[in-house]
């Protein structure tokens, strides 16, 4: 005889056995912030969610749409916890052009002309030496 809880799982549980949260309290705070959606409504902790559910995320900026297609009530290895979830292919490519786009800035930004070799280190030490005793 299958029981309740079977079918259903709390959504801090479920995002930490997906492997989201490497701790239950993480994604309990997640929740509490408001950056985690369940089939657009914002929820608590204490949410229980099924297969088919659909969970919106915002972890580290990044926008995650999940669709629930199992519950595991134990943390598993990573590759059986990808099974757990599919992902919105259109937003998934959305945060891969972000993360990029993030990772050329912040290169960019830093470093106009690419990253300095152990040459040029050497002369901006140097330079910056000599302005120090002037």
């Amino acid at each position: 005889m299958e029981t309740e809880s079977q079918h259903t799982m709390r959504l801090d549980k479920w995002l930490w056995a997906a492997r989201f949260f490497k701790t239950r309290g993480l994604a309990q705070k997640h929740i509490e912030l408001g950056r985690v959606q369940v089939n657009g409504v914002k929820v608590k902790n204490s949410k229980y969610i099924s297969v088919g559910d659909v969970v919106d995320l915002t972890l580290n900026s990044l926008p995650y749409k999940l669709f629930v297609a199992a519950l595991n009530h134990q943390r598993r290895p990573a590759p059986e916890a990808r099974l757990l979830y599919r992902e919105d292919e259109a937003v998934a490519a959305k945060r891969e052009a972000q993360k990029a786009l993030d990772h050329a800035s912040r290169i960019s930004a830093v470093y106009p002309d690419g990253r300095p070799t152990k040459r040029d280190r050497r002369q901006l030490d140097k330079a910056r030496q000599q302005m120090q005793y002037d």
